[in-house]
C-alpha cells in the first residue's frame, strides 16, 4: 500500500502543476498539520484514496471550517482496512493565546484519554502526530521541540510507522526525510513524501521531485 503523506508546505509539483499520474497508485493520503483546507480538499477531489488529516499548530482555521471530504482523525485511532492509525495534532506551547499547542503534561493527558481505545484496538500500527518526537528529528528551540510521550507511545506499541510534519526542509542541515525508532520507521512529511506499507526499514528518502516521479511508477517504498 503507497501512502501520501503531506505537511507545512503545498507541493507546486503536485498541487500547481497538478497531473493524474502523479497521484496514481496511492491508496491513502495523511495529512500532519499546517495546510489549508481547500489544498486537502483539491486531494480528496482528484485521488480516489481517503484523506485523513490532523491539526498543526497553525491549523486553528480548520477548526472554523474542516475541509470538506476529508476525515479528521484528531485524537482517535482510526482504523482504515485493518491499520490502525492514531492521530495527535499540535505542537509544544510557546504562545498561551493560540490554539493547538501543548505541554508535555497536557500531551501525556491527550493520550491517556486514548488508553481505552488502545486496549479495545490491541495498540496502533501508524502514529501520526505534527510535532516530532523528543530528541528524534526536532529541534532545541521550544517551538520545535518534540514530545517524550511520543517515545513512550512507540516504547509500549512499537507502531511500524511514525509520520511527523513541523520541521521544515529549510530550517537547517539537520533534515532528515526518514529516520528510525527501534523498530519502527520515521518519516518527516514535509511538503510530500511517498511511503510504503508496511514500510521497508531499507529503503532511502529521495527529494519530494523525485517521490511523485517514483510513486506514479510504483517505485517508492
Amino acid at each position: 500500500m503507497n501512502i501520501l503523506v503531506l505537511a507545512d508546505q503545498e507541493a507546486k509539483s503536485l498541487y500547481d502543476y497538478y497531473e493524474p499520474d502523479k497521484l496514481r497508485g496511492i491508496d491513502l493520503i495523511i495529512s500532519c498539520g499546517d495546510l489549508p483546507a481547500v489544498y486537502l480538499e483539491f486531494f480528496a477531489t482528484m485521488c480516489h484514496a481517503p484523506v485523513l488529516y490532523i491539526k498543526g499548530n497553525h491549523d486553528g482555521r480548520l477548526i472554523e471550517r474542516p475541509p470538506e471530504g476529508c476525515v479528521d482523525i484528531e485524537d482517535k485511532v482510526y482504523d482504515f482496512h485493518g491499520i490502525r492509525i492514531m492521530g495527535l495534532g499540535g505542537s509544544m506551547r510557546y504562545s498561551y493565546d493560540k490554539p493547538n499547542q501543548y505541554t508535555e503534561k497536557q500531551m501525556q493527558a491527550r493520550i491517556r484519554k486514548l488508553r481505552f481505545k488502545l486496549w479495545k484496538r490491541g495498540g496502533i500500527d501508524i502514529l501520526v502526530t505534527h510535532a516530532p518526537a523528543f530528541h528524534l528529528n526536532d529541534m532545541p528551540d521550544l517551538p520545535h521541540m518534540g514530545f517524550k510521550c511520543f517515545l513512550t507511545l512507540m516504547d509500549k506499541y512499537h507502531p511500524k510507522l511514525f509520520i511527523h510534519g513541523h520541521v521544515h526542509a529549510n530550517y537547517g542541515k539537520g533534515f532528515k526525510r526518514r529516520d528510525s525508532y527501534g523498530n519502527t520507521v520515521v518519516v518527516n512529511a514535509y511538503e510530500y513524501y511517498v511511503v510504503e506499507y508496511p514500510p521497508n526499514p531499507n529503503a532511502k528518502a529521495v527529494s519530494s521531485a523525485e517521490s511523485g516521479i517514483m510513486a506514479s511508477q510504483g517505485l517508492l517504498g
